[in-house]
């Protein structure tokens, strides 16, 4: 898909034309797995909202729906089928399947938080349903995280693009969302950097002294 397609114009165009469909898909398959910019199509539903062209209440419903259920799709992916894959993209990458378990037990331990927060990180929106499955997270905890995180996500994104984008111009707007998610993505990565060198790099270094 090129980059013309991906344009704001272009999802602008597709919200008007679909509606509340367009938001609830657009943020079904990003949180299916999808890398589509469903978060952007959200926010564009909630600046037609506070326009005037589609219903506040129904947009904020579709976001939400189309949020629990793509993280449920993606969770059930991740779940039957993901573990065997990453073993064999690790095993590319010469990555042991102890090491990897290593890491799926670190994960499995925050995978509470990863679910709820994740929506509102790049990138970690798209795999933190998937990966919650490969982690084999029970599936009672990954649903109420899941609904809890969809709901305060999408109210705060569809309220914020309702009254602020009223204010600003709607770009503006969405690239303020991106370069926090962007740094909410760093903030995560550096902390899980340091948390594996001290558990998995300090016992290497021990054993070199």
């Amino acid at each position: 898909m090129s980059i013309e397609l991906l344009s704001l114009d272009n999802i602008q165009e597709i919200a008007r034309q679909y509606g509340y469909w367009a938001v609830f898909i657009g943020i079904a398959l990003e949180n299916t797995g999808i890398p589509i910019p469903g978060e952007t199509i959200t926010i564009v539903g909630g600046f037609l909202a506070g326009s005037g062209e589609l219903g506040y209440w129904v947009v904020l419903g579709s976001a939400i729906a189309g949020a629990v259920i793509g993280d449920n799709f993606g969770y059930w992916i991740g779940r039957w089928g993901g573990w065997p894959l990453l073993i064999k993209v690790g095993g590319f990458f010469n990555i042991s399947s102890h090491k990897l378990e290593e890491v799926r037990q670190k994960f499995s331990r925050n995978a509470d938080k990863a679910v709820f927060f994740g929506r509102f990180v790049t990138l970690l929106r798209v795999f933190a349903g998937p990966v919650a499955g490969i982690v084999q997270m029970p599936y009672y905890r990954f649903l109420l995280c899941n609904l809890g995180g969809a709901t305060v996500w999408a109210l705060i994104m569809v309220t914020l693009s309702f009254f602020v984008g009223r204010l600003v111009p709607l770009a503006q707007l969405i690239h303020w969302i991106a370069q926090f998610g962007i740094l909410a993505l760093i903030g995560v990565m550096g902390w899980l950097g340091v948390t594996l060198w001290f558990e998995f790099g300090k016992p290497g270094l021990q054993g070199e002294e």
